[in-house]
């Protein structure tokens, strides 16, 4: 392994600090690998936009924040290393390393890379809704809830995140809406339930959001369509909050590495990808369903596997 005077060389990089990166850092310290987390803002991932976690064993009931600091808290607690860097690119190089590059400036080597990087939000693309972000527009219920206290705002989705995070507005809202472009929700049955037994909830369906209305104070409402009828019409909300889902942060890769439609990574059992030495889990991984309980499961596999792929290329070195 070469190096210049600005790379930090380890056996393992791990990109990405949500629960999948934070469970492979965690398993790879305690096999004493020579590991690092790459994060670039505060561990935990799309837990710190989750307000109440009720779905992972044994704490029915916890604050989003609070998982991800106390995975950040294990994970640390045996010597891992979490590095506040934003990854640029990852390539694999000529000599079977890996770099990655960083906005900041580090540059790390390692032979072997788990890929945990998760995903950002998809955006709407209609207008007025780039205009208006962060002023009635969010994409975060936890971090912009409070705003909003006693006033009538909508949400845009249909799957688990915007259930879920519909029905936590609604602690301080005085009315939502929730628009989806379809006529039944594609969230857990009972997120459903939850969502239609709330008095402040009002589905409006086979609707799309085609622009964010408003003027110099911030946002006043919705032009809508109604994709079965045509019709056409404003909706009078202050706050818009968009959970339609959200892309993978795959486009890291400087190589080419197999993947699905969608482009999430295509990985075997062991979370291998298609370019020998790249791991990868949780939410930028093709797989059935994306929750906490899989990303932890993600990360878990991938780091053994990593670290039977590193003792095979150590045997092979000595050969």
């Amino acid at each position: 392994m070469t190096s210049d005077v600005n790379e930090r060389e380890f056996e393992l990089v791990i990109v990405g600090g949500g629960p999948a990166g934070l469970t492979a850092g965690m398993y790879a310290k305690r096999s004493e690998l020579n590991a690092v987390v790459l994060e670039r803002g505060l561990p935990g991932g799309q837990l710190l936009n989750t307000d109440l976690i009720d779905d992972y064993p044994g704490l029915p009931e916890i604050d989003g924040r609070e998982l991800a600091d106390r995975m950040a808290k294990h994970a640390t607690k045996f010597g891992l290393p979490i590095d506040t860097f934003t990854v640029k690119g990852i390539k694999k190089l000529a000599d079977g390393d890996f770099r990655v590059t960083t906005e900041e400036g580090p540059v790390y080597r390692a032979p072997a890379v788990i890929l945990t990087a998760g995903g950002t939000p998809n955006k709407l693309e209609v207008p007025g809704e780039e205009e208006f972000a962060g002023r009635g527009v969010s994409y975060c219920a936890i971090c912009d809830g409070a705003f909003f206290k006693g006033e009538t705002i909508a949400v845009a989705g249909g799957g688990d995140a915007a259930a879920e995070e519909a029905e936590f507005l609604t602690r301080y809202v005085e009315k939502l809406y929730l628009i989806h472009r379809r006529d039944q929700l594609r969230a857990q049955k009972i997120l459903q339930t939850r969502v239609f037994e709330n008095p402040k909830i009002e589905v409006i369906w086979d609707t799309v959001i085609e622009e964010v209305l408003g003027d110099l104070k911030g946002m006043t409402g919705l032009r809508l369509k109604n994709l079965k009828s045509g019709e056409q019409g404003t909706l009078d909300v202050t706050g818009l909050f968009v959970f339609i889902g959200f892309r993978p942060n795959t486009g890291l890769l400087e190589d080419h590495a197999e993947h699905d439609a969608g482009g999430y990574l295509i990985s075997d059992r062991d979370m291998r990808s298609s370019i020998p030495g790249l791991f990868v889990g949780g939410d930028c991984r093709s797989q059935l369903t994306r929750q906490i309980t899989t990303a932890v499961g993600d990360g878990t596999t991938a780091v053994i596997a990593a670290e039977k792929y590193l003792t095979e290329l150590k045997g092979a070195k000595a050969g």
